[in-house]
């Protein structure tokens, strides 16, 4: 799968790239479908703790899976994100495979 990683309003760190990426790479091993993965960091210029935002947006055939979670950390924000995605991504499997038999 191809990782699309873009960092607003500041420069991620290369940890940061890997971490995000090798992440993503495990979602491979549970639906063999996803083309690419464009992946949004962000810095929201609030005075709040949770002022990291991370938009993930799936591609694959058919619709696109789309995920926006806000945290503290981005490590933290891209855990709980790919959790959901985790989800979403077994439904949409689960899908598939109902729609093929």
């Amino acid at each position: 799968m191809k990782v699309n990683l873009q960092a607003v309003n500041f420069s991620a760190k290369e940890e940061l790239v890997k971490f995000v990426e090798e992440k993503l790479n495990k979602l491979d091993s549970i639906y063999d479908q996803i083309v690419a993965a464009d992946v949004y960091l962000k810095l929201d210029n609030s005075n709040s703790k949770d002022n990291k935002l991370v938009d993930i947006k799936l591609q694959v055939p058919g619709d696109d899976i789309v995920v926006s979670k806000k945290g503290q950390s981005f490590e933290e924000v891209i855990n709980i994100a790919l959790d959901t995605l985790k989800r979403l991504v077994i439904k949409k499997k689960e899908k598939d495979q109902k729609g093929n038999k």
